[in-house]
């Protein structure tokens, strides 16, 4: 395949204040470098949008990924194919996914994060969902932090996402009785009916924390919330802890209705009930488990090939619907995990 002299990228313009707006992003023709000793160009089929890239556009507070800076191309993860390789790591023709590669149709650099992926035992986007950072995310959170026991009651929020549909899906697979919220009726079916969800709770029924309190504890019963994964913060996570059971476990993944916020919101109200009821509440970031990755896959990928894991995605066509697919993630327009395909998947 010829290598193009420029390819198309998207910039930050701008650090945005509140939700992004398409303002702060602009579409760039970018000379295409040819890759180094050691680095790769991958022509980028598809890249993911993740709620984590919100963080990055704030250069003010401190977090475990730099920030994405003015007048550059942003970033993120990205399967694609190897056109050029000088790394002694991939082939050229080889597909890869990595953390790095999105927001672009072609990336030049090193191969670190990035591992080969097998297009015959799952479509290319999977690598950035259900066997992605997504799936993995869900893995750890449920594996190291929550260890649900047979018969527990688990909790999830934000269930109809990438990460939450994998959580509660894990839990079934665990003997658990599962809970989760989404923002539709639409999605709440899907959890029901195709991921085996026991209770779905459609979070705009509910006004403020009080109201979802009541519906979380007629769904969790007498014995109240053994797990919860946080993925939305807020009035959930006050239900949450307002239900949540004796030696009960929290894993913290994400806030995403706090991300946007221009000033603080107050915090829960009710931590108080941690301390009675011999709760554990632990934040993580998937990047802490990176080391357990092959336990990952050992687990889940036959999980997939023989259809106990079901997935969906919300594919947006053209590098140029990124900014739009990553405003989504705030306006529950996705159900599964967000991708846009950048070129045509020709694996």
């Amino acid at each position: 395949m010829s290598i193009p002299e420029t390819a198309k990228e998207i910039h930050l313009v701008d650090y945005p204040t509140g939700k992004p707006t398409p303002e702060i992003y602009e579409v760039v023709e970018a000379p295409v470098r040819e890759p180094g000793d050691g680095e790769i160009l991958m022509r980028v089929v598809f890249m993911s949008v993740d709620p984590y890239m919100r963080g990055r556009m704030n250069p003010h507070v401190k977090s475990y990924i730099p920030p994405f800076q003015k007048g550059e191309a942003l970033d993120g993860g990205a399967v694609g194919q190897v056109i050029k390789s000088n790394s002694e790591k991939f082939a050229t023709g080889d597909y890869v996914v990595g953390y790095n590669g999105g927001w672009r149709e072609y990336y030049t650099g090193p191969t670190d994060g990035f591992n080969k992926v097998d297009p015959s035992l799952a479509p290319l986007s999977a690598y950035l969902g259900v066997l992605g950072m997504p799936g993995f995310t869900a893995w750890a959170g449920m594996s190291q932090i929550l260890e649900p026991k047979e018969g527990d009651v688990l909790f999830v929020s934000g269930a109809a996402g990438a990460v939450g549909s994998m959580v509660g899906q894990l839990g079934k697979l665990k003997g658990c009785k599962v809970i989760g919220s989404a923002g539709s009726t639409e999605k709440c079916d899907w959890l029901t009916g195709e991921l085996g969800f026991d209770v779905a709770l459609n979070y705009k029924d509910y006004a403020n924390s009080t109201e979802l309190t009541k519906g979380l504890s007629q769904a969790a019963g007498k014995g109240g919330v053994n797990c919860y994964f946080e993925n939305v913060g807020g009035m959930h996570l006050e239900a949450a802890i307002n239900c949540i059971a004796f030696g009960g476990r929290i894993a913290l993944c994400g806030m995403i209705s706090n991300y946007n916020d221009t000033k603080p919101e107050p915090g829960p109200y009710n931590l108080t009930n941690l301390i009675g009821r011999g709760v554990k509440m632990q934040g993580f970031i998937v990047s802490n488990f990176m080391l357990l990755a092959r336990d990952f896959y050992a687990e889940v990928g036959p999980m997939l090939a023989g259809g106990k894991i079901h997935f969906r995605e919300t594919v947006y066509e053209g590098l140029e619907k990124a900014p739009e697919a990553f405003n989504g993630l705030f306006e529950g327009a996705n159900t599964g995990k967000a991708v846009v395909r950048v070129a045509p998947d020709t694996a």
